[in-house]
């Protein structure tokens, strides 16, 4: 009993440090060897098609659509689309004051999701590159030019930007938050100089048109799904560290935990499709990185559940498991003080860590129940941000 509850509990701790430390540093080790990816001199601009999916967003859709027009690349070849999933508010109103600009309004006769609704565009988008980015995202005057001067390699598929968390209020939250947003990138910058990464930015990421064009179920993830689609069409994708998207960081840890739990319910569903893309007999390398990318760390929080159990059968024989048992009894604790702080005041950095950090591992228990009793997400709900 004793051997089998070390089993247990070695189990968490596996996966903790191959997911968050053994695998970044097998990357960094093999990227060594290699030449990071570089962007060629754009001498002929292909046309991009800039989408925005919105619903209810007329609080801030005028500034998204402000940071498009102001991107360093030439208007005449670009195609802004704002793509409105029936919203009730002034969004539809707003976008139509900048036809002038050439922005152009689709609107869904009927709230259907945002994977619907692009399913729905891709008849009137003209671009020969497609870049996806958010009406909450405010993108760097040259994130689209860097984009698409990293698709100059025919070998890129899908070209996604650097995510860069901000935010004028919960500035502890926001450490906390940017802290694994930068780990994030990092991550991805040495995926990229490995072969490609696994997941595109919902953020921003580019997509050649014709990947674009293949229509994807109306519950999936269509950012993560795109370097999947990529990949089995002999394509790789790219992160690009000057491709600057800034991202404001959820009001809430609240509304942090309900965004984690639809992206990782909505990116496991996307894995199980794609999930011949595990073979590595077919996909090598790639298949590694998805595996240890996306896998292992969901695998992280199921494995704490027998963890505990192992934690619980030692302690009446070891001192150590009953230390154990206590930290994570008052990391728990912290993590619901930091949960019930009250909004208006600063969050202590140490609550900040322990309610992100159990909010992140809940958020993949909660997303994989749904997963496994039939719950999918067609009807999307954008993540609220502060402007």
């Amino acid at each position: 009993m004793i051997r089998f509850a070390q089993v247990l509990v070695a189990l968490p701790i596996f996966f903790a440090l191959y997911a968050y430390v053994a695998y970044p540093l097998i990357l960094w080790v093999i990227s060594r060897v290699n030449e990071p990816p570089v962007s060629k001199p754009l001498v002929d601009l292909p046309f991009v098609s800039i989408v925005v999916p919105a619903y209810n967003e007329g609080g801030q859709i005028a500034g998204a659509i402000d940071a498009l027009l102001a991107q360093d690349y030439p208007r005449d070849r670009v195609q802004v689309l704002i793509l409105s999933d029936a919203s009730t508010d002034r969004t539809d109103e707003i976008v139509a004051s900048y036809a002038a600009q050439g922005v152009e309004l689709m609107r869904m006769p009927e709230r259907s999701g945002k994977t619907k609704a692009e399913n729905t565009a891709v008849e009137i988008l003209r671009g020969e590159i497609i870049v996806n980015t958010d009406a909450s995202i405010r993108l760097h005057p040259a994130a689209v030019r860097e984009l698409v001067a990293h698709m100059s390699d025919p070998l890129v598929g899908v070209a996604s930007g650097r995510d860069i968390s901000v935010s004028e209020q919960q500035k502890a939250v926001n450490a906390t938050e940017a802290g694994y947003v930068n780990y994030e990138m990092w991550v991805r910058s040495l995926e990229s100089r490995t072969g490609g990464i696994v997941g595109a930015s919902g953020s921003c990421y580019a997509i050649r048109a014709h990947l674009h064009r293949i229509p994807i179920r109306e519950e999936l993830s269509r950012d993560f799904c795109a370097a999947l689609t990529a990949r089995m069409h002999g394509l790789c994708s790219v992160s690009v560290d000057t491709a600057i998207c800034l991202v404001p960081s959820t009001p809430s840890l609240g509304r942090e935990y309900q965004r984690k739990v639809r992206t990782i319910s909505r990116g496991m569903d996307t894995l199980h499709y794609r999930r011949e893309l595990l073979d590595p007999t077919r996909y090598d390398v790639f298949a590694w990185k998805l595996f240890s990318h996306k896998i292992c760390r969901w695998a992280l929080p199921v494995a704490v559940i027998p963890g505990v159990i192992g934690l619980a059968i030692l302690s009446y024989t070891y001192a150590w498991a009953e230390i154990a048992l206590a930290a994570g009894a008052l990391v728990a604790l912290l993590a619901l003080a930091g949960t019930l702080w009250p909004a208006n005041r600063p969050l202590p950095r140490l609550l900040s860590l322990a309610a992100f950090g159990v909010a992140a591992n809940l958020a993949v228990l909660n997303a994989l129940w749904r997963l496994l009793h039939g719950h999918q997400d067609h009807v999307w709900e954008p993540t609220r941000r502060s402007a």
